[in-house]
Formats: C-alpha cells, structure tokens, sequence
C-alpha cells in the first residue's frame, strides 16, 4: 500500500492504494466509520491486496486527512472519493462501508449508480429519511456539544468498549481514538459534524437506492445506536441479503475478519 494525497477546496485527503493484483477487473474500496481511519480495515486490506486493487483512506478531517475545514456535506465526500477513484483508474468500484463509510457508500450510489458495481454494508444502516424517527434526526444535529462535555477518559473507553468485543478490534479503535487524545475539541468537531451532515443527508429524502449486487453485515452485539432494529428493517423492505455476525459489535470486520472477509470476497466471486 502506498500513501498517496488528493487535494480539495477544504483540505487535503490522505489515502492508501494498491493497484497490483491477480484480478484488475473490480476494485475493492474501504470507507472507516465515524472517528476511526484507514487502520480499521487491516485485516481486509492483508487478505485482498493481493488478490484485487485496494484503496483505504483517512476520511476527511479524520487522522492524517488533516487540517481539513467542515464546509461539507456527504455528497461532497461522494464527490471526492470518485474524483480520486476517477484519478487512480478505479472504474469498476465495489464499496465496503462501515458504519458512517457505509452511508458515503449510499451517497455514492445516489450519484454514480451506474459506476458502483458492488456494495458491501458492514454495520452501517440505511440513508432513506423513512427509516428514522424525527427525534433521531433532531438529536444527531446535537452531538458536538456532548462529545465536547463528556470526560475524555470516559470517551475513550465507551468508544473502544462500545464497539469491538474481540481484544483485536477494541485495541486498533483504542489506537486510533488515540490519535485525538490531548485534543478532544477536534474528536468532537469530528463527530458532530459527522452526525449533522448524515442527518442533512437524510433530510433531503433522495432515494439512495442501492441498484448493484449488496450484502447487509451486521454484528450481533452491534449496539451502537438503533443499527440492529435499522438493519432488519432494512433487509426486510429490499430484499438485500443480510448475514449477522456472531458475538461481533459495532466493528464486525475487526472482531470477526476471517467471516467478514469471506462474505466480501463471495459477493466480489459473484461478480
């Protein structure tokens, strides 16, 4: 994997790619979630990396991607992240989301559905405005404060803790929350503008639909939000295939990365 940079109105985007592969015909990419960046995805990227083109990136604001200003939105990071697919040749994308990548992912779909040709939800949920409750909406506009207020140490342990049940995946999120310690004020510009922009997203009620062959991956002690109760409504109204992941949290593909990985490579085999 190689480091590269892409540079926008708002900041520069740090990303990793691979393009040498036995399998040049889709290219796999990774969206972290919310706070977490490009190490989210290592046990992924050692498994795939050889067998098709990869790309990771540090989203934007999030880790290396900084000094980044917060004058965005969710299609301006769909829009970004397909200028640089565009730039490194990647046009047959498969997108794998966690979490808030797998919104990007549905952002992504709404503008370029003719360009995504595989998509890969692990514990994310759906973007349609349907499927949340006004009170949702309300509290995710609300955040930053609470990010802000709350004790760092107390953060950190509810953001490791809280999401990873494996010693694996709770320590890759410790090292990456890590990465904000000693200045909590970005960590909560980080989430609450995340938050907001997801909630303006579903505001503007589009249809987000997914048109590509998809996978639903959830983990059954995901207890981040509603991301269950979301993810069964989800499969239940589309029909999109969901495979719930045994004793795995909110980060399924770091606590279970041997059967993440194996449903991603079924759904890429397919096409």
């Amino acid at each position: 994997m190689t480091e590269q940079i892409y540079a926008t109105p708002c900041g520069n985007i740090h990303y990793w790619i691979n393009k040498e592969s036995i399998n040049s015909e889709l290219q796999l990419v990774f969206l972290p979630g919310l706070t977490a960046d490009h190490r989210l995805f290592e046990k992924q990227i050692e498994y795939f990396e050889s067998k098709y083109p990869v790309f990771v990136w540090d989203a934007p604001g999030h880790a290396a991607s900084w000094p980044f200003c917060f004058d965005f939105n969710l299609m301006d990071k769909a829009r970004w992240l397909d200028e640089i697919l565009v730039k490194e040749g990647f046009d047959h994308p498969v997108i794998i989301g966690q979490s808030m990548g797998g919104y990007v992912g549905q952002a992504y779909a709404q503008l370029y559905p003719e360009k995504l040709k595989g998509f890969v939800s692990v514990d994310s949920a759906p973007l349609q405005r349907r499927y949340v409750t006004a009170a949702e909406i309300w509290l995710l506009k609300r955040m930053e404060p609470v990010y802000r207020h709350y004790p760092w140490k107390f953060l950190l342990k509810l953001g490791t803790n809280g999401v990873a049940t494996s010693s694996y995946g709770r320590k890759i999120m410790h090292n990456m929350m890590m990465t904000y310690n000693g200045d909590q004020e970005r960590y909560a510009k980080i989430a609450g503008h995340g938050y907001r922009i997801l909630a303006e997203a579903m505001e503007a009620n589009l249809p987000y639909e997914i048109k590509c062959p998809s996978i639903l991956i959830c983990g059954e002690k995901d207890h981040a939000g509603s991301c269950i109760r979301y993810n069964k409504a989800w499969h239940k109204n589309t029909g999109i295939p969901i495979e719930w992941i045994k004793d795995a949290g909110h980060n399924s593909n770091t606590d279970a990365p041997e059967i993440v990985n194996r449903l991603i490579e079924e759904l890429v085999k397919k096409l």
